[in-house]
């Protein structure tokens, strides 16, 4: 069925009713007329291919049909391949959900957004729950802002009917930025790095110092004793 289809893309040999045709190969194109490329195709075993018909005059290459079609539908697999699929995960949540649930929510989407998912987080209320919409805005906007260094918004939590919806899209690899908060903490840990190899240091020259000053201690004893 999708071969009939390709095939009734393009006209072949006798279907090209245009007085000349650009015929174009490896060495070059030439503009020629219609009954000539006929000729040539005929003379070579091969048929006369019409591969872009709006041109002028239109495009033709002389190419064995079966063949050309072959081409074009392995090229349609390549560059079907080339693509990147992407897939939307979701990611459902309680109006009233439990921090350790969060948390093990939390890592998945981080996993999602990560190989190139998009992920739409939803609070699902069920019966009177719908009294903690404002929980599950909340709740959503926190979940947007702990994702922060790997997706981007498109859209804020809406409600739509019992589920209020947070959508996200990948962040370009290499372009995810760190949050304020974990900058902080980044910045926090280097000072305290630097404070203990400070401590260390005045520590082992405290240590230095005593030590000498007890090995002259000892020899000032022992000079006493000389005496």
């Amino acid at each position: 069925m999708k071969n009939d289809k390709m095939k009734n893309q393009y006209r072949v040999n006798e279907q090209i009713h245009v007085r000349e045709v650009r015929i174009v190969g490896d060495d070059g194109s030439q503009v020629i007329s219609t009954r000539q490329a006929l000729d040539m195709a005929r003379q070579q075993g091969v048929d006369l291919v019409e591969i872009s018909p709006n041109a002028q005059p239109p495009v033709c290459r002389l190419i064995d049909y079966s063949k050309f079609l072959y081409q074009q539908k392995k090229r349609q697999k390549e560059m079907k391949a080339k693509q990147v699929k992407v897939e939307v995960k979701e990611i459902r949540f309680g109006p009233q959900t439990d921090e350790h649930d969060y948390q093990f929510k939390l890592k998945h989407a981080k996993e999602f957004l990560e190989e190139g998912n998009k992920v739409r987080a939803y609070v699902f209320f069920r019966g009177r729950s719908i009294l903690f919409k404002e929980q599950g805005e909340v709740l959503l906007l926190r979940f947007a802002n702990d994702l922060e260094e790997y997706g981007k918004v498109e859209s804020m939590p809406a409600l739509e009917g019992k589920k209020m919806f947070l959508y996200l899209a990948p962040k370009k690899a290499g372009v995810a930025k760190k949050s304020q908060q974990k900058r902080d903490r980044e910045a926090e840990e280097t000072e305290a790095k630097a404070a203990a190899e400070e401590a260390k240091k005045v520590l082992a020259e405290k240590t230095g110092l005593l030590a000498n000053a007890k090995g002259g201690d000892a020899l000032k004893k022992m000079a006493e004793q000389g005496e």
